[in-house]
């Protein structure tokens, strides 16, 4: 095969295949071997079309799941390159910066309940290899909740969070090259998990009311094997899905019954709107992962996950009672945290908290003609209608770390990339007004005025 060049580097590797999904398979080959290293440009599409005797289409399909992958970005014209191996953006704070960041995505610690007053409460005999994998009263409790949504026979299985149940849930249903449907713009680790684990991605627009009908038809006309969905408080839009669209969504995959659908209800008990299902009564293969790290802290690894009864069976086995099952010290301190009214309580004004604050926030924009939304969740989704990269820049210079919505984005040049995403809930009256004022002047490009005073 001949060589490749493009300005002052070279693809040597043999890329083949005859389909895309060959193609693609080869250029990863390639790029675990190292003879592609991260930055190499890939052959022109017309060129490799040529040696390899293929459509262009063909190519251009593979170029399309590298991508999609992870493994590959595009510069449009410019041509396709190995993509940087980098940790990509996280949730979280920022590390090693001076600015007020408000991008965070985290709940207010001040609203989360006091687990070292329940420590002592929830203390028991130790719990040795082999034993049960659930606390008997921590799964009676569960499964109650769930049942209540979920009217429908299913296991029971708990893991170390919502990340560690997309991730397992996925790896026991797919292989190294399987589409995976998810939201567009997406969680942030639902995008690592599917990438890291070598899967495709397969971007479903969202709307006003969630993941589009036409988006997940699309998918699974695709091929995709597995949907990963919000059905409320998505991250990081707010976008909850009603009754109709989730109808509407239920009729599609009523067609796609082994298809594997996961709902991650992350925000559950702190919701402000109800739960509407994507999965049908006669779906074969689904879950419903609830983590507890929204209302009771991101340390407290846990989430129970309700599916199909042949889902749980293989989930189950990757959680073994012999080395892998979640900590029955976090089993005990979340039932004797989630069995008591006073928390329950402060659950419930935590969930109203978040959505006075941020509905605050959202009309105090409107008052300066930016756009923004914040239907339920810890985020208010901010339309600056331009490059939110610049936006996100001018509010740098103000004192403020934002979450540019290209964090968040599968499709490129999409609508996230004319979005923010701002975690407000802890500011006070006056900070958010500042923050308000300041996001206004950076949407209309004023620029900061000498002793001008902000964060």
């Amino acid at each position: 095969m001949p060589n490749w060049s493009e300005g002052e580097s070279t693809v040597t590797a043999p890329i083949a295949g005859t389909t895309a999904s060959e193609i693609a398979a080869s250029v990863r080959a390639h790029v675990d071997s190292g003879a592609l290293r991260p930055g190499a440009p890939l052959p022109p599409v017309r060129q490799l079309a040529d040696v390899l005797g293929v459509n262009r289409n063909t190519v251009v399909s593979a170029y399309r799941q590298l991508v999609r992958a992870g493994v590959a970005r595009t510069r449009g014209r410019a041509g396709t390159t190995i993509a940087e191996r980098s940790d990509g953006p996280e949730e979280g704070f920022a590390r090693d910066t001076e600015l007020r960041d408000v991008g965070h995505g985290n709940p207010d610690p001040r609203l989360l309940p006091d687990a070292a007053a329940a420590l002592t409460a929830s203390s028991a005999p130790p719990t040795l290899y082999g034993e049960s994998v659930i606390d008997p009263e921590l799964a009676e409790w569960a499964t109650r909740w769930i049942a209540t949504d979920q009217p429908r026979d299913f296991r029971l299985t708990l893991t170390h969070g919502a990340v560690d149940a997309v991730e397992r849930l996925l790896a026991q249903a797919l292989t190294q090259g399987d589409a995976v449907a998810l939201e567009d713009p997406c969680f942030l680790a639902s995008i690592h998990t599917v990438r890291l684990a070598g899967y495709r991605t397969m971007p479903v627009p969202m709307d006003e009311e969630g993941m589009t009908v036409a988006g997940l038809r699309a998918a699974l006309s695709a091929g995709v094997r597995a949907v990963v969905c919000t059905p409320r408080a998505h991250n990081p839009t707010g976008t909850s899905l009603g009754a109709a669209r989730a109808a509407e969504l239920r009729a599609v995959l009523a067609e796609h019954p082994y298809v594997l659908v996961i709902e991650d209800d992350h925000f559950s008990r702190l919701s402000t709107t109800d739960y509407h299902s994507i999965i049908g009564p006669e779906h074969a293969r689904w879950a419903l992962v609830r983590s507890v790290s929204k209302f009771l802290g991101p340390d407290l690894r846990l989430a129970f996950v309700a599916s199909d009864p042949e889902t749980g069976g293989r989930l189950a086995a990757r959680i073994s009672p012999g080395t892998t099952w979640v900590s029955h010290l976090l089993q005990r301190l979340a039932r004797t945290l989630l069995l008591d009214p006073a928390v329950g309580g402060a659950v419930s004004a935590a969930g109203a908290h978040y959505a006075e604050r941020n509905a605050a926030f959202v009309a105090g924009l409107a008052a300066h003609g930016v756009a923004a939304r914040a239907d339920d969740g810890l985020n208010v989704w901010v339309d600056v209608r331009g490059d939110a990269a610049r936006v996100g820049q001018r509010l740098m210079r103000r004192g403020w770390l934002a979450r540019i919505g290209d964090d968040f984005a599968l499709a490129e040049d999409g609508p996230s990339a004319h979005h923010l995403r701002l975690t407000v809930h802890a500011l006070d009256a006056a900070t958010a007004e500042q923050l308000v004022a300041d996001v206004a002047a950076a949407v209309a490009g004023r620029p900061v005025l000498s002793g001008e005073t902000s964060t």
